[in-house]
């Protein structure tokens, strides 16, 4: 069986893993900090704070930018539901706004024609890998005072260029804070584990204090224990002070020594992405009833050569393959077309429910059908195919050949 997306695990990999486990440190030591250096240095940002999964990095994202109660996010409905949770965790509303129909991103038209007053931030999702128009997105948020935070948890070591110039996703000046994730199915692991990247001292900071219980251990920073007795104020090599209250976010060294040793393939995986999408879009082009994945306008618009997947400047991290079905056309339903594809060896993945209409975002919010039709649309005919650095030559031929057939 061929899965929609897993980890690419070599011996190298392994063995920086043992030799983390036979080290002095297991949990948060010199593999966590080096691992940030070496993260904040690729994507070209001034901190990378290193947290458990990306639910937390886009938990902390909120806590740092202090939004809370009366605050909106306004976020993708084509997304996992932690870029919205995100909002709720701290007391803000979760709100959406509809993707644009060839991304299938935030469409910063919509985003400017729905803003509403108390909107305070946007969490603009890089879907597949694909950048959203950030510099656009930025520009409409800045004009009403809020912060962009970019889940580019799809798209780690992507960019995309603007005015000539390439960006790497996290190394731009349009976003306040980038998040990444480092889940198996993700373009590089860490088993589960994140990454936030910020240029802005204090953010990075509050979300390493944040991500240890509130804990700050730095002398120098200490606010004290609210008496003059010298058993309090002797500021010892064990003191610590919980300053606010935090959690426990943290990554373990084990987890960082294989993320130290993926980063460096992280190209590598990247470019053989790039080459699976080349083969895939080059043998669907033809079928009439498939829709394969395409850059965005402002993206062709810096795209001399007409705008393939392969364009230099634009080296997309192609985290989904994601094709639209019209299955009207083809007479099967999409249970059918997955199980279809399943007898013969090649998994498949529906990605996203439009996180608007799920019960919980239904019930508390009353988002219903209709808010964000473009969405809505797309979520029917999706469907992810498998897409991973590991798949052999005739691994793809075989996906090709199980989606043409689905027609006959």
């Amino acid at each position: 069986m061929l899965p929609y997306g897993r980890q690419t695990i070599d011996e190298d990999d392994i063995e920086a893993v043992v030799r983390a486990l036979r080290s002095d440190f297991l949990t948060c030591g010199p593999e966590v900090e080096a691992f940030e250096q070496e993260f904040a240095e690729f994507v070209g940002a001034k901190h990378a704070v290193a947290v458990c999964n990306a639910t937390a990095a886009l938990h902390l994202a909120m806590l740092v930018a202090e939004i809370g109660s009366g605050d909106r996010v306004v976020t993708s409905p084509n997304t996992f539901v932690a870029s919205a949770n995100c909002a709720a965790f701290v007391g803000a509303t979760p709100d959406f706004c509809d993707i644009d129909p060839v991304s299938y991103n935030l469409d910063p038209a919509a985003l400017e024609a729905g803003w509403k007053p108390d909107t305070k931030a946007v969490v603009a999702v890089a879907y597949a890998g694909q950048a959203a128009n950030m510099p656009e997105i930025a520009r409409i948020a800045r004009k009403h005072g809020a912060i962009v935070i970019e889940d580019a948890c799809h798209g780690t070591g992507g960019g995309f260029v603007h005015e000539g110039k390439e960006r790497k996703l996290g190394g731009h000046p349009w976003a306040d804070i980038t998040t990444f994730s480092f889940h198996p199915v993700k373009t590089m692991t860490t088993g589960e584990g994140a990454m936030l990247v910020t240029d802005n001292d204090e953010y990075a900071r509050r979300a390493r204090q944040l991500r240890a219980h509130g804990i700050e251990r730095d002398s120098s920073l200490f606010q004290g224990f609210g008496t003059a007795n010298p058993a309090y104020t002797e500021a010892g090599s064990w003191v610590y002070e919980m300053q606010e209250l935090g959690y426990n976010y943290r990554i373990t060294d084990i987890q960082c020594a294989l993320g130290r040793s993926q980063l460096k393939k992280l190209p590598g995986f990247i470019d053989r992405r790039l080459e699976i999408v080349a083969r895939y879009n080059e043998a669907f082009a033809d079928i009439p009833w498939l829709t394969t994945p395409k850059l965005a306008p402002w993206l062709l618009a810096e795209t001399p050569s007409g705008g393939s997947t392969e364009t230099p400047g634009h080296h997309i991290s192609w985290h989904l393959y994601t094709v639209l079905i019209d299955f009207e056309v083809i007479g099967k339903s999409r249970s059918e077309v997955m199980a279809e594809l399943r007898a013969k060896g090649v998994g498949s993945q529906v990605l996203y429910i439009p996180v608007h209409l799920q019960p919980h975002y239904r019930n508390t919010y009353g988002y219903e059908h209709g808010k964000c039709p473009v969405a809505e649309q797309q979520y029917k005919r999706s469907l992810s195919l498998p897409l991973y650095p590991s798949l052999t030559t005739t691994d793809i031929e075989h996906v090709v050949a199980a989606v043409k057939s689905l027609a006959s």
